[in-house]
């Protein structure tokens, strides 16, 4: 295998549900976080929406009031952890941008505790149980602040983005964009070694027992096959639980959050229950996978032109 010179990276994916109120919730994944980084971890992600209840089971407009401002007190309280810990965090959150305006939002924080910036949620998914359109607006694909420490297409901004840290290249996409082949690859292409994935998906209960071990067998391949693709390596951290909702079956966070590496091998993988995930990644092993698997380099870009459209058949 060829050498990069470049240290390996321990990653941490926290696999969990929520407690009672957002306080408690914020105490108990600090202490994660600092079991996780007794481990030896060094980039730590939390599920998606980390500090409250899965709230877009039904439309209710009360739950605007989730919402806080990146500089509100989670991200600032987990920036000053990240500091004391020097560590990186992902930490997911319901973000309120401006008045009206509410994002799914992931702030990366670097381990000198610096905000770098915000991934917003580019794909909005709108299914029974899954009403998040009407709680959040998408990012911006041409839109978003460029924040110190990212890099995109242009000096500019851009929906996908990753952030040079310290201990690796990461990229962050959230949850219903694990579907989509167009922005992990854009992610890749940008130059992330890690593709992280905030999840919160679940099991209708009335699904369950004939849908729910497919559900969760395409989930995994579909996020397996983008580090395939890309030759990087993938964490998805998923919520764990059920969840209740009034007039609903409620939903059952079904977890199985995993790392892979850039052949889709699992590092590391969970089942149902609160878990923290740890794994080593290699950053060699995306020079040797991409010299053995050229998929990069035999891209026909100047034929892709059609994947503009929304539809090409008759």
């Amino acid at each position: 295998m060829s050498t990069t010179g470049r240290a390996p990276f321990t990653v941490a994916v926290i696999q969990d549900g929520v407690e009672s109120t957002a306080a408690a919730t914020l105490i108990a994944t600090e202490r994660r976080i600092r079991a996780a980084h007794a481990k030896g971890a060094q980039v730590i992600c939390l599920k998606e929406l980390f500090n409250a209840p899965y709230f877009c089971k039904t439309l209710d407009a009360s739950r605007f009031d989730l919402a806080e401002e990146v500089t509100g007190g989670t991200v600032t309280h987990l920036q000053a952890v990240a500091k004391e810990l020097a560590v990186v965090l992902v930490v997911p959150f319901y973000e309120k941008q401006a008045p009206g305006v509410y994002r799914n939002s992931a702030a990366v924080i670097d381990a000198d505790g610096a905000l770098l910036g915000l991934y917003r949620k580019m794909h909005i998914p709108h299914d029974p149980l899954f009403e998040e359109k009407y709680y959040f607006a998408p990012g911006d694909a041409g839109g978003a602040v460029q924040p110190k420490g990212a890099r995109g297409p242009d000096a500019e901004a851009s929906g996908f983005m990753v952030w040079k840290t310290r201990y690796a290249t990461i990229g962050v996409l959230i949850c219903w964009d694990q579907w989509y082949p167009e922005g992990a690859r854009i992610t890749a292409l940008l130059g992330a070694d890690l593709l992280i994935y905030p999840t919160a998906i679940g099991w209708h209960p009335a699904e369950k027992a004939e849908w729910g071990a497919a559900q969760v067998d395409a989930w995994r391949t579909a996020q397996r096959a983008h580090a395939i693709a890309n030759g990087v390596f993938v964490a998805a951290p998923n919520r764990a639980g059920f969840e209740a909702e009034a007039g609903t079956d409620g939903l059952e966070f079904f977890g199985h959050s995993f790392i892979c590496d850039p052949y889709g091998r699992y590092l590391a993988q969970a089942e149902t229950g609160e878990t923290t995930l740890i794994a080593t990644c290699d950053p060699s092993l995306i020079e040797y996978t991409r010299r053995n698997w050229p998929f990069l380099r035999d891209r026909r870009i100047d034929a892709y032109a059609p994947i503009l459209q929304r539809w090409l058949g008759a």
